[in-house]
């Protein structure tokens, strides 16, 4: 049985990078236009060019959104936006909208197209129906249980892509209208403001300024704010029904986000197909602490034994759980033979994301091996100086380690409790 790839976010450079680093055998990203994510880093035309290329030379694959609900002036500029794409290489085009298909299968015939999960394909007769129209790969809607899973499945023989991991929209297939309703920013053009997540109250017509909070929370309800997906537990089950595809949702979230979810699942998956469950299971606790240490609201299997009940929702708190601090991110060779002054193996150069001093403890996540923990004992400034706290955003700061630190690895901390 052959394993599914790992479909990972990549929402710009940096973390397409560290996508590939970290195991992902895809990545997908969006262009500057015509994607779902308008607020994501995105790619230019030129930079995309330079992700294929990098994608391609590492064996791996490269998808590329254009799933939004096109209206009639978009379709001025489309045909060569998809005429690039075509000629650029990339494996494939997420698309939703049946005229944007129309039109790519016109002016780019070799560009193959995966249909997003927007397009909400929630049973095998609609998947047959696209499959039949050029499509070569379908993202199934996430409101499907595990058994239909299995159906589908048995009756479709196309390309099949399903999300396991990530954030779960509280409107069917993430179709939302809130957005566009309260603010303006259409939700199926790339420009959600996430309003669900937003606390709610109740106001009376006759009391203006006068709010009822509808649950015991001050700062009002959250009807709408649905748990995470994680479906990490559940890959033994995923597993005899031969999926393609395992995505990952994210490209807004951090490169901590997209380092953690695919070294985990990229371990996960080859420990289950080549050493089978038993080995699985017992790595399961620790694949399962280290999902716990990447900011997540709290998770739960979606739809994939049942309709979600009141426990797939938090009702009390739009908060993400955040028990760890991003605190930095080494260098690249390239990037440190531009710097000024040159170290020894004994120290590590790092780009700053986040405030830490001397004495503090950090943790180091690495592509290929366990993760592990030392103490700042000494910093320098890019100019050499000692520094006691590393303060400033993305500063560049040298630190001795105690061992070689492996490209692409992640430093972070743990939060402190408040007493």
């Amino acid at each position: 049985m052959r394993k599914p790839e790992l479909l990972a976010p990549a929402g710009d450079w940096e973390k397409l990078t560290y996508a590939l680093a970290y195991g992902a055998d895809a990545i997908y990203m969006g262009g500057q236009a015509f994607g779902l994510r308008a607020y994501a880093g995105n790619f230019g035309l030129d930079e995309m060019e330079k992700a294929v290329r990098w994608t391609h030379e590492l064996g791996k694959k490269i998808y590329v959104t254009v799933n939004i609900f096109a209206h009639e002036t978009d379709f001025e500029e489309l045909p060569d936006y998809l005429r690039q794409l075509e000629a650029l290489g990339v494996d494939g085009a997420i698309v939703s909208d049946p005229g944007i298909i129309g039109m790519a299968q016109e002016v780019a015939p070799r560009l193959p197209l995966h249909l997003s999960t927007q397009a909400n394909n929630t049973n095998s007769y609609s998947v047959r129906f696209w499959l039949k129209q050029g499509i070569e790969r379908v993202v199934l809607a996430r409101e499907l249980t595990l058994e239909e899973l299995r159906e589908m499945r048995a009756k479709v023989e196309g390309g099949l892509e399903i999300f396991i991991h990530g954030a779960m929209c509280m409107s069917y297939s993430g179709r939302c209208l809130l957005s566009n309703y309260l603010t303006g920013r259409d939700a199926n053009r790339g420009e959600c403001t996430q309003p669900c997540r937003w606390g709610y109250a109740l106001v009376e017509e006759k009391r203006p300024g006068v709010v009822f909070p509808i649950e015991e929370d001050e700062r009002g309800t959250y009807v709408f704010n649905s748990h995470d997906l994680c479906l990490l537990p559940y890959l033994p089950l995923l597993k005899p029904i031969n999926i393609d595809s395992f995505k990952i949702e994210g490209r807004m979230k951090s490169v901590q986000y997209v380092a953690s979810t695919v070294k985990v699942y990229r371990e996960a998956i080859d420990t289950l197909w080549e050493e089978g469950e038993e080995v699985f299971q017992a790595k399961l606790p620790e694949w399962l602490a280290e999902m716990d240490k990447v900011s997540h609201r709290d998770y739960s299997a979606g739809f994939l034994f049942g309709k979600p009940g009141a426990k797939s929702h938090n009702l009390e708190s739009s908060h993400y759980v955040r028990d760890y601090d991003f605190v930095g991110v080494t260098l690249s060779k390239e990037e440190i033979e531009t710097l000024p002054i040159s170290s020894d193996e004994s120290m590590v150069w790092i780009e700053q994301r986040n405030h830490f001093k001397l004495g503090e403890i950090l943790e180091v996540l690495t592509p290929h091996e366990v993760s592990w923990s030392f103490e700042v004992k000494e910093m320098w400034d890019i100019e050499g100086t000692p520094i006691e706290v590393a303060r400033h955003a993305q500063q560049t700061i040298r630190m001795t380690v105690p061992k070689e630190i492996q490209e692409y690895s992640i430093l972070r901390r743990a939060k402190r409790e408040k007493k």
